[in-house]
């Protein structure tokens, strides 16, 4: 192909110059044809097939290879065919003679002539999108995949960001209420893709025609969860649901997940609590609200007023963002929830109880009192104790005080420890106590020390360790001091004990003082 240099100069020669085509030619060396098409040619106008291609040894099998590319497309994605598995294909069933080129060219023309067009969409005011996103972050120095919620307003482009442990149903709700909170009111409507945290069920289409503002895309109908209703209830707005395995239908959303993975979390975000975490997303999502988007004469910050009032107001009483089971406490006073197991106090062994799931946090209730809190486990299989459960059981069974899973691991004071080997030593009893009388129980060592562990379920395990370490000063070694040393130390007053209460404690032999005793005060020291 000629280059546009000489298209240039034959033309001029010809039609400036008035030389003759014959003479143009030989002397520059082309062929009159080569003149002619200059002539009609500005620029050289490229290579025009006149005709489709032949193609005599593959035009028979076409129907073969179009029906291979209609079934990949019901097939898992690594497992569709390649241009070289079709070509062996239709040398060894068909008998195919032709070249690999040939069949590439026809199979790359059908997969660009079957790729998808979108058409682009103006979003109305107060709408949004959601999904979740991961990413890898470091808290409390541990590295661990973060699940992010993303809500994003199509609009005005405004976002919200809020990251989680798991990708659970309490995380979605507790998502969706920060996210209401943010932006100071509720979306009209909130296009989601089929998360089995929102949608129980996809329904078969219904043979009717589809009719503009429908809540579902494609027709299907969808069962809602109860947690999702729940949370509709609770705000009103409106749902709307994309198609299966089709992102575009939301792809404000999608891309801002990219956009906040790469913006946000790069490089790794160090942080020492999920708290911390959450409220550099928050702040990052402000400082977003002064940008200036291509193709917009406003930043995000103004377009988002017009969200704002388009948004429906938000609820009076505020939502309570948790999952809720109900379930049965087992004889080792544990419920189980999530796969892990909480322990709760021993009374209520064998009860009906509600638990209460939320992100960080496991509450338990029996009836309309909570009864335990833990901090959520997000281990498999973990058994999560509160020491203090376990107290009024064992001051019962005080042969298991040693061996309490409930107690292993309790990192107590070390006064604590002081105290119990001076009570060993004043009963020598190391520990263990045979049947006794109520009246006698102040004699046995078990029940006296998880008496004074339960202290920890009135007080405070700080105002404990101070009236264990002023009995050990005291040398009062006690149940009954050690209570006695607390009381007065809360109710700011000196310590009094009756002995006569305690006749198991040694008694203190004070003389009273004469006068006369004054008087060696004045006696010569000898030399």
């Amino acid at each position: 192909m000629y280059l546009v240099e000489i298209y240039g100069r034959v033309r001029r020669a010809v039609l400036v110059d008035g030389r003759s085509q014959r003479a143009v030619a030989r002397e520059f060396g082309i062929s009159r044809d080569s003149v002619r098409k200059m002539l009609r040619y500005s620029v050289p106008p490229g290579y025009q097939r006149q005709q489709p291609i032949k193609r005599p040894k593959l035009d028979p099998l076409l129907g073969v290879i179009d029906a291979i590319l209609a079934e990949d497309k019901t097939r898992p994605v690594k497992q569709r065919h390649t241009v070289k598995r079709i070509f062996e294909r239709l040398k060894e069933e068909h008998g195919f003679s032709g070249g690999y080129s040939t069949v590439k060219n026809y199979v790359r023309g059908e997969q660009l002539r079957s790729r998808e067009m979108f058409v682009p969409l103006v979003h109305p005011p107060g709408e949004a999108q959601v999904d979740f996103g991961e990413a890898l972050v470091v808290i409390a120095g541990v590295e661990q995949k973060a699940h992010f919620l993303a809500m994003d307003l199509p609009h005005s482009d405004d976002c919200f960001v809020i990251a989680f442990p798991a990708e659970t149903t309490e995380a979605f709700l507790e998502g969706h209420a920060r996210a209401f909170e943010y932006f100071g009111a509720v979306p009209t409507r909130i296009l989601y893709d089929n998360t089995k945290i929102a949608v129980a069920r996809i329904l078969p289409p219904q043979r009717r025609r589809p009719v503009a503002g429908d809540p579902v895309l494609g027709g299907e109908e969808r069962t809602r969860t109860k947690a999702f209703l729940q949370l509709q209830s609770h705000y009103l707005f409106a749902d709307k649901f994309g198609r299966p395995a089709k992102g575009n239908d939301k792809g404000k959303v999608e891309g801002l997940i990219g956009y906040a993975r790469r913006n946000f979390m790069v490089p790794i975000p160090h942080f020492n609590s999920w708290e911390e975490f959450n409220a550099h997303l928050a702040d990052q999502c402000r400082k977003r609200r002064e940008r200036r988007l291509r193709g917009h004469s406003e930043t995000i910050g103004e377009r988002f007023e017009r969200d704002l009032a388009a948004m429906l107001p938000l609820p009076a009483v505020p939502y309570e963002a948790c999952e809720k089971v109900s379930t049965r406490v087992t004889s080792l006073s544990l419920v189980r929830y999530r796969g892990n197991d909480y322990s709760v106090p021993t009374p209520y062994g064998h009860r009906e109880v509600l638990v209460k799931g939320y992100v960080h946090e496991v509450v338990i209730a029996n009836g309309s009192k909570v009864i335990a809190r833990h901090i959520r486990s997000y281990e498999r299989e973990a058994v999560v104790y509160d020491p203090l459960h376990y107290l009024e059981l064992l001051e019962q069974k005080t042969r298991a005080l040693d061996q309490a899973a409930p107690l292993a691991g309790w990192q107590l004071p070390e006064c604590f420890i002081t105290l119990r080997r001076l009570l060993e030593a004043r009963l020598n009893k190391h520990g263990s106590r045979e049947y006794r009388a109520p009246s006698d129980r102040s004699s046995s060592l078990g029940w006296e020390y998880v008496q004074v562990l339960r202290l920890m379920e009135t007080f405070s395990i700080k105002e404990v360790t101070c009236a264990i370490e002023d009995a050990l000063l005291l040398g009062a070694i006690s149940f009954d001091a050690v209570k006695h040393l607390l009381l007065c130390r809360i109710e700011r007053r000196p310590p009094r004990l009756d002995m006569e209460n305690y006749p198991h404690l040694p008694m203190a032999a004070v003389h009273m003082t004469q006068a006369s005793d004054y008087m060696t005060l004045l006696m010569e020291v000898p030399a």
